[in-house]
């Protein structure tokens, strides 16, 4: 029985974890979960699951809560989600929130020896030299959830490193695909998430719009993997079949291929090194009428060359992309901004910042702080809760 802990419970991969572990109740059992804001529905998960464990990240939210089921045991800020992320009842934590808000937790529960499923590809953009050598130091198991990186990682079960010549990662071309770049520049919210494959949180789907989660999954692949840039790639794959590729040195590819569906790479990380029985259907080879794979053009989505620049650059570069696209996201959500607007505004933090070239964990704090009030400087009507409210959008 493996015991589950799920930060960031109340988003899209949350959610979908609980429905994993709800179909497993002899393998899997719920030990905690913890979200932000979304009090009304952490209140319904916590009726449904009756998880020992509850963390809420701001007080006033914990307060509120609090009334509303009637306890007085609910964890509170970053301690509470510490808590609960290295409580001695949880074998495996799972990172499902978009904020850095849980990268101390999660350094703390790699450092307590915790199993992670990480669907967070944000903290590795902002910490992955950090991040993968606690993992190596502490014996602990880092498994991604990101789709992309989960195929990747069972392409590469029983593949030495050196067999490896290159990894692949695929991506839909997102809703805007078929648009010109003026057409992207303007937008509508409902036109970005409207995405044609997959059912996510709207941060991930702006981010899919422009192509940015596939620059951070780029620089995510480096670090889980141990990878240098030039051994790691972006397709489009418009059918979204193929996950994840992975080029052996004799030249054959290998492919993982699923539905869209996010529980199936929750259960293989919470399942592995065993796989289970599927949830959703399989998939029907014989309905696929052609896989096609196309070259993304970086001056058409100019937030995956602003991603690989950073990569290039390394270090604290990496931080500031990260944070300047979570404000430059909200503000585009809030309607402060155009689409257009975004890589603009990445690009311009990006050529302010000197990078650190390996940033302690108070330098990366203190960057990702510098970045979000910059950031919040820039736009045409400055928010002072946006740089806070950009931290916490849920996958």
């Amino acid at each position: 029985m493996k015991r589950i802990a799920i930060l960031g419970s109340t988003g899209s991969i949350g959610r979908s974890t609980l429905e994993v572990i709800a179909s497993h109740p002899d393998r899997l059992e719920l030990i905690g979960v913890a979200a932000h804001s979304r009090i009304e529905s952490l209140s319904e998960q916590i009726t449904q699951y009756s998880p020992r464990l509850i963390a809420v990240w701001d007080p006033e939210n914990a307060a509120a809560l609090s009334r509303k089921i009637h306890r007085q045991d609910i964890l509170v800020g970053t301690e509470g989600l510490i808590q609960m992320a290295t409580h001695p009842d949880v074998d495996v934590v799972v990172v499902a929130t978009t904020g850095s808000q849980s990268l101390l937790p999660l350094l703390r529960a790699i450092a307590s020896g915790k199993q992670i499923a990480l669907a967070t590809k944000e903290l590795l953009v902002m910490a992955g030299e950090l991040v993968m050598r606690l993992v190596q130091e502490h014996g602990s198991r880092l498994i991604p959830i990101d789709s992309e990186h989960a195929a990747l990682f069972q392409c590469l079960q029983g593949v030495p490193p050196e067999q490896v010549r290159r990894l692949v990662i695929t991506g839909s071309g997102g809703p805007l695909w078929a648009y010109s770049r003026e057409e992207r520049k303007t937008a509508t919210r409902a036109q970005v998430l409207a995405h044609p494959k997959w059912q996510m949180g709207p941060k991930i789907t702006v981010d899919s719009a422009t192509l940015m989660n596939k620059g951070l999954e780029l620089i995510e692949a480096r670090w889980l993997f141990q990878l240098g840039l030039e051994q790691l790639g972006v397709v489009i794959h418009p059918e979204a079949v193929v996950h994840g590729l992975v080029e052996l040195i004799d030249g054959s590819i290998i492919a993982q291929m699923s539905p869209c569906d996010m529980r199936l790479p929750i259960q293989y990380a919470l399942s592995f090194p065993q796989r289970w029985t599927n949830l959703p259907p399989a998939l029907q080879l014989t309905r696929l009428s052609g896989l096609h794979f196309l070259e993304p053009d970086e001056t058409q989505f100019p937030c995956l060359r602003l991603a690989s620049e950073a990569a290039e650059k390394g270090g604290s570069a990496c931080v500031v992309l990260n944070g300047a696209n979570d404000v430059a996201v909200a503000a585009y959500l809030e309607g402060q901004i155009q689409l257009g607007d975004i890589p603009i505004l990445i690009e311009e933090l990006l050529l302010q910042h000197v990078v650190i070239p390996h940033p302690t964990l108070d330098e990366i704090f203190s960057v990702d702080a510098w970045v979000r009030q910059a950031a919040v400087q820039k736009l045409p009507s400055p928010s002072r809760k946006l740089a806070a409210s950009a931290d916490r959008i849920e996958r």
